[in-house]
């Protein structure tokens, strides 16, 4: 009778065991939807910037990088072999930019649908950009999201929590047909920035007249307290935009490059390019004054490589 009894408590022994050792991994699969993990990609030609967002990727959490590309044509094989939920994307890059990646996902799609297949889903996409004309629109979409240079780690946590919210919704829905519709919405709205016609003059104030300036004459411009100041060889004056994204918004990419948050200058009134501390450069305008402006260090990158630095 002992042992039966013996036998039968082993058994009760070895089942509650079992029991509280199956409980253990059911506490991560019940919140996993809750605060999911999302893997991502870091697509940007600049080398210190996908360092510094990978940076305060891993300080925000909740993100795993699967993988880092420097131009588009990494970005597509990238994607289709990780299938991230989210990809940070840099819309100015050589070759193939961040909307001809998006237009080309599209495409892929639209192919397979042809071909009688099933879309593929789209990651959800954050553009990483120092032209915030191309970003506000993005924003105003609400297709995609996006970060402006010098990142910001609020606003790094800001666009993740977002991406998380999307993914999740797109979970439960089950459906990523209005996203695609969005995104290709934003890239009508975007009309391919290449293709964006810029007034030749910019309207600056200046002793109470209103002055138009030819674009190919402005040296810089610089936001001060919400005041932006524009400056040629020959005068200085007021732009009546409220920020240096509407500003931007009027002006020729291929002349004007936000070197840091708070100028822009013309590339081609740039006198000299001065070393300063830690690596960190400045550069000299050929305005009255030759002013020195700072470059942030997201864009010392697209310095050293305009100059051959």
């Amino acid at each position: 009778m002992c042992a039966p009894e013996k036998r039968f408590l082993c058994h009760e022994e070895a089942f509650l065991i079992g029991q509280q050792l199956t409980r253990i991994p059911a506490v991560p699969t019940i919140e996993l939807p809750v605060c999911m993990t999302l893997s991502a990609l870091i697509i940007d030609d600049e080398a210190l910037a996908r360092e510094e967002l990978r940076f305060l990727l891993d300080e925000v959490g909740g993100v795993e990088v699967a993988a880092q590309g420097s131009n588009g044509i990494e970005a597509l094989e990238l994607i289709e072999r990780h299938r991230p939920h989210l990809v940070f994307l840099d819309v100015q890059m050589p070759g193939l930019d961040g909307f001809a990646v998006i237009q080309r996902l599209l495409d892929r799609n639209k192919a397979r649908a042809s071909a009688g297949l099933a879309a593929e889903p789209l990651p959800q996409i954050v553009f990483a950009t120092a032209y915030d004309q191309y970003a506000v629109r993005a924003f105003d979409v609400n297709a995609v999201d996006y970060l402006l240079k010098p990142f910001d780690r609020g606003r790094v946590a800001q666009a993740v929590e977002r991406a998380r919210s999307r993914a999740e919704a797109t979970v439960e829905a089950q459906d990523a047909v209005p996203r695609e519709s969005q995104i290709e919405a934003l890239l009508r709205l975007l009309g391919r920035p290449q293709g964006a016609v810029q007034p030749a003059r910019l309207v600056v104030e200046a002793q109470n007249r209103l002055l138009l300036v030819n674009q190919k004459e402005i040296c810089y411009a610089a936001i001060d307290e919400g005041v932006i100041r524009v400056v040629t060889q020959g005068m200085e004056g007021y732009s009546r935009c409220r920020t240096l994204e509407e500003l931007l918004d009027q002006l020729d990419p291929a002349l004007f490059w936000r070197v840091h948050r708070g100028f822009v200058v013309n590339i081609n009134h740039i006198r000299e390019v001065i070393p300063w501390f830690k690596s960190s450069y400045q550069l000299r305008m050929d305005d009255k004054r030759q002013t020195e402006i700072p470059v942030s260090r997201a864009q010392t990158r697209r310095l050293k490589e305009m100059f051959n630095l």
